[in-house]
């Protein structure tokens, strides 16, 4: 048994539904993965450096706001506070990334790099943009 099409294409007719489709799933799936884009935190302009480097290494993160206070992976902690933490760095081997508002007292970055110094920290970096 044969059937016959109703519709009956044209030539030089194109069908725009899959690429309207295509269109739409790519609109969503940008849409989605932008969003992961934005990292909540604690917000510091960080300076501007010329001969930085992207890092790929696991750190844990010490920021530095213009207030002068002092936060360990998004948690407020005296530089005492800080200190003690460090000592379990040294042991689990980990890196130190300072990240430092450019109004930051330079005083207190360089008390917490003698900090991580002195507990034996071995690998600090300050973070910076490009």
């Amino acid at each position: 048994m044969k059937f016959k099409r109703r519709l009956k294409i044209e030539k030089g007719m194109i069908d725009l539904t899959p690429m309207v489709n295509i269109f739409f799933l790519l609109f969503i799936f940008f849409l989605f993965t932008s969003s992961f884009i934005f990292q909540p935190g604690i917000k510091v302009s960080l300076p501007k450096a010329v001969t930085s480097e992207v890092m790929q290494l696991d750190n844990v993160t010490v920021t530095v706001t213009k207030d002068d206070k002092i936060y360990l992976e998004d948690r407020q902690v005296t530089i005492e506070e800080l200190t003690g933490r460090l000592k379990i760095l040294v042991k689990e081997k980990m890196g130190l990334l300072i990240k430092a508002d450019s109004r930051a007292p330079l005083g207190r970055i360089v008390e917490i790099w003698d900090a991580c110094r002195r507990e034996g920290v071995s690998q600090i970096n300050i973070a910076t943009n490009q």
